[in-house]
């Protein structure tokens, strides 16, 4: 089931692309050369916190609509999180 109006978005409706990349700031920098249409800038998620994921995320529209995620590897935010304890925490 399409999500919102088709006709009015045949592309991209109710789509999310994610995508773990290691080099967040360069993905960013590539995006902001490319004058990509930033919806969500870079953020922590969570915004605040211990819990995980503690990565960046950046949310953007490519040209044919659809929402795509760049987000950095888990615990990448602030350094303090590590894979030993688990993705929650």
């Amino acid at each position: 089931m399409a999500i919102g109006n088709p006709e009015d978005r045949p592309y991209g409706n109710g789509v999310l692309l994610w995508f773990e990349v290691d080099d967040f700031d360069a993905v960013m920098q590539r995006a902001e050369e490319m004058g990509v249409q930033v919806v969500l800038p870079r953020h922590r998620n969570p915004p605040d916190g211990d819990g995980a994921p503690n990565h960046w995320e950046c949310w953007m529209r490519d040209p044919d609509g659809y929402m795509v995620v760049v987000a950095s590897p888990y615990g990448t935010a602030d350094g303090r999180w590590r894979p030993e304890h688990g993705i929650f925490g």
